[in-house]
C-alpha cells in the first residue's frame, strides 16, 4: 500500500468510458478529488453523473479509463484496450474506502434504525457488535436521530432516511462519501435538514463527491463544481468562479434554468 502524502487525490479517474448497448454514456470523463475536497457533480438528467459515481465504487464497471483511490489503482486499460480490475479482495479493500448515499436511501424496511447501522460493520467489517452499536449510537447522535433508534423505516420521514442512510455509510468508517442526488426525491421542506448533516460533514473536512441538483449546497458548500452534459465533462472550476462564470454557453444556460 502505497504511502498517502496530502498532494496525491482521494479520488483519479481519468478517460472514463462506458457504454450501455449502443448509448454511450461516459465518454473519456476525467475527474480528481482532492484530500478533504468537497465537489458538486451538476448538470441536466442523463448526462452521465450518476454512472459515473457508480463507476467510481465498481457498482457499475468501465469499458476503458483508469480509477485510483487514495493513489491506490482500482482498474486500468492495459496496452490491448481491456479493462483490468485489482483483484476482487483488494478491489473490496478499495470500494470500502468509499461510502454511497443513493438517492432512494436503499435502508433495510425489517430492520431498525439502529440494525441499520451495525449490520455492515459486523458483517463485513467483522466488528464485535459492542463496539458497532457504540458507534451506531454516536451516529444516530451526529444526525440528530438517536430518539429513532428502534423505529423501523416505514415509520421515518424521507429526511429521517437519508440522514439514517448518511449514518449507515459513515458506520464503515470511509474516506470519501459519494451521494448520488441525495435529496432528489425529498420534499423541498425536508431537504434542508439532510443539506445541513452534509454541511457538517464537509466542515468535519470529509473527501465528498455529490451529484446534485441543489445549486444553492454546490455554490455555498463545495469547493469545485464540475458540470457534465452529455457523458462528457464540460467545465470544472473552483465554486466561486464557476457560480460568477461557468466559461461555457452549455453550463450558462443550465445554471440560468436552475436559479
Amino acid at each position: 500500500m502505497p504511502a498517502m502524502t496530502p498532494d496525491v487525490p482521494m479520488i483519479a479517474a481519468a478517460q472514463l468510458k462506458k457504454r450501455f448497448g449502443s448509448n454511450e454514456v461516459l465518454r473519456g470523463v476525467s475527474l480528481s478529488v482532492a484530500h478533504g475536497e468537497v465537489v458538486a457533480l451538476i448538470g441536466p438528467s442523463g448526462s452521465g453523473k450518476s454512472t459515473f459515481l457508480r463507476c467510481l465504487n465498481q457498482l457499475e464497471t468501465i469499458d476503458a479509463g483508469e480509477i485510483r483511490i487514495a493513489g491506490e489503482l482500482l482498474v486500468g486499460t492495459d496496452a490491448q484496450g481491456q479493462c483490468r480490475y485489482a483483484p476482487e479482495a483488494e478491489a473490496r479493500r478499495l470500494c470500502r474506502k468509499s461510502g454511497m448515499v443513493f438517492q432512494h436511501f436503499n435502508l433495510f424496511p425489517h430492520l431498525t434504525v439502529l440494525e441499520n447501522l451495525i449490520e455492515a460493520p459486523m458483517v463485513v467489517a467483522g466488528l464485535a457488535r459492542a463496539e458497532a452499536l457504540q458507534r451506531a449510537e454516536r451516529l444516530l447522535a451526529k444526525v440528530g436521530l438517536s430518539a429513532k433508534r428502534d423505529s423501523y423505516p416505514a415509520r421515518l420521514s424521507g429526511g429521517q432516511k437519508q440522514r439514517v442512510a448518511i449514518a449507515r455509510a459513515l458506520a464503515m468508517e470511509p474516506e470519501i462519501m459519494l451521494f448520488d442526488e441525495p435529496t432528489s426525491a425529498l420534499d423541498p421542506e425536508l431537504t434542508g435538514e439532510v443539506l445541513r448533516t452534509m454541511r457538517e460533514l464537509a466542515d468535519e473536512r470529509m473527501t465528498m463527491l455529490v451529484v446534485t441538483h441543489e445549486m444553492g449546497f454546490a455554490r455555498e458548500v463545495a469547493h469545485t463544481v464540475a458540470f457534465m452534459d452529455e457523458g462528457e465533462l464540460v467545465v470544472q472550476r473552483a465554486a466561486r468562479e464557476f457560480f460568477a462564470d461557468p466559461g461555457h454557453e452549455r453550463a450558462q444556460a443550465f445554471l440560468d434554468h436552475m436559479l
